[in-house]
């Protein structure tokens, strides 16, 4: 049972990635379901030759893959789900054509598959949250600008108290989005270990190794949270955020 509730900031920002380690969508408002936001990394591109238990192609095998950006080219018909993706070059491919299939199976160098998962392709847990002054105080150590998509976060958190790595101290405790009955909430279970995507610019995907060195040098390899949902509800930027711990 919560004891104690702790107001510690607001959203800053929202972010999806409809396709995995593909570019993300920053967003004003969305509904937090029980395998995360909606829309979040429902979809991915399998390596057809690849039989071990995580076939899924990530920019950590193909750097590219993150200036690959989802679409919706709908008519303003309130389409959930991507429907094409436009690529490096600008190109827009129908998003399970046989055309862009082809395209990123070019550049990596073996064939793919996009799939569909209807509870989403996660690599720990269907949340992640940051707060901006983490984000800074890396970018600021490493000499890389500051850039929170380089974290590929759900949730960033602009912090009243704004001590880096903080989030660290909210393993085991909750995270509610709003107040009341409504609120969505999540149990936060382990921190975020980093791995070499932070070196990714989200841009032009040039890497730049000193961004991991340096959160492995002051913490440990960590940086954010993962949590999992115990309460669904509506999500949206400048809501406050509560710790109940």
């Amino acid at each position: 049972m919560s004891n104690m509730i702790t107001e510690i900031g607001q959203v800053e920002a929202i972010f999806r990635y409809p396709v995995k380690s593909m570019a993300g969508e920053r967003l004003k408002a969305c509904h937090i379901g029980w395998h995360g936001l909606e829309g979040d990394r429902r979809f991915a591109f399998r390596r057809l030759h690849e039989r071990g238990n995580f076939p899924w192609l990530t920019a950590g095998k193909f750097l590219e893959l993150v200036r690959f950006a989802p679409l919706r080219n709908t008519n303003g018909g309130g389409e959930e789900h991507p429907t094409h993706i436009r690529t490096p070059d600008g190109a827009e491919m129908e998003m399970f054509g046989e055309e862009l299939a082809a395209e990123i199976g070019r550049r990596y160098g073996a064939p793919v598959q996009m799939m569909e998962m209807k509870h989403g392709i996660f690599d720990e847990a269907c949340i992640s949250v940051i707060a901006s002054t983490t984000v800074e105080e890396i970018s600021r150590l490493s000499g890389v600008s500051a850039d929170m998509r380089r974290f590929r976060p759900n949730v960033v958190i602009r912090l009243t108290n704004p001590l880096p790595f903080q989030e660290d101290t909210w393993v085991g405790a909750s995270l509610s989005f709003g107040e009341g009955n409504n609120a969505p909430t999540v149990a936060v279970t382990m921190r975020d270990i980093r791995c070499s995507m932070v070196n990714l610019d989200p841009a032009s995907a040039a890497p730049s190794p000193e961004v991991l060195k340096t959160i492995v040098r002051v913490n440990d390899n960590n940086a954010g949270i993962y949590g999992t949902v115990t309460r669904i509800g509506g999500l949206s930027e400048g809501q406050s955020v509560f710790l109940m711990a």
